[in-house]
């Protein structure tokens, strides 16, 4: 009896765990209306928090396709000059609840999914994305060229730093 309410403590406890990776941070909405397939394609990151799997790099990019399972392939890749060479990431992403809201997981490393909140977006274009992940140490602008005009990134700090983001930190890329 003891064995099986501790099994079910543990499966609850990870569920529990792996779940909250796919939270939202607070102040932070989901877009509504998103179309998969507008998104697909090449994305270019202008703007991030800094964080280790990317510290360094530069000519950073992230790819978008669609998997065999209905998913979407990732493959993030930048250019590290302290190796001289490309690093790349791949993962896959999946929707966290209906297909026309900006709300996906992500994973890189088997079964831990993280959110990947796309928060603000062009609607027209599909020209440059505002994303979030689980909480706020995690956020990006990303846009289908390597430049944005100045309007875009004043956009983005301004809409970052009234939820909450600390904008003060943001690294632009060297594209």
């Amino acid at each position: 009896m003891f064995r099986k309410k501790t099994i079910a403590y543990l499966f609850f406890s990870v569920v529990f765990i792996l779940s909250g990776c796919v939270g939202i941070p607070e102040g932070v909405k989901p877009v509504e209306n998103f179309q998969l397939e507008r998104y697909l394609g090449t994305w270019h990151e202008i703007a991030r928090l800094d964080h280790s799997f990317e510290r360094g790099l530069s000519k950073v990019t992230a790819d978008y396709s669609l998997r065999e399972d209905g998913g979407i392939n990732v493959v993030n890749r930048g250019f590290s000059a302290d190796n001289n060479a490309w690093q790349e990431a791949q993962g896959k992403a999946y929707f966290v609840n209906d297909a026309d809201e900006g709300h996906l997981k992500v994973s890189f490393f088997g079964p831990f999914y993280g959110s990947y909140i796309v928060f603000e977006l062009d609607t027209i274009g599909y020209q440059y994305a505002f994303i979030s992940g689980p909480d706020k140490d995690y956020l990006w602008l990303l846009a289908r060229t390597p430049t944005v005009k100045p309007e875009v990134i004043n956009q983005f700090i301004s809409m970052s730093k009234s939820i909450g983001f600390d904008t003060s930190a943001l690294i632009f890329v060297n594209q």
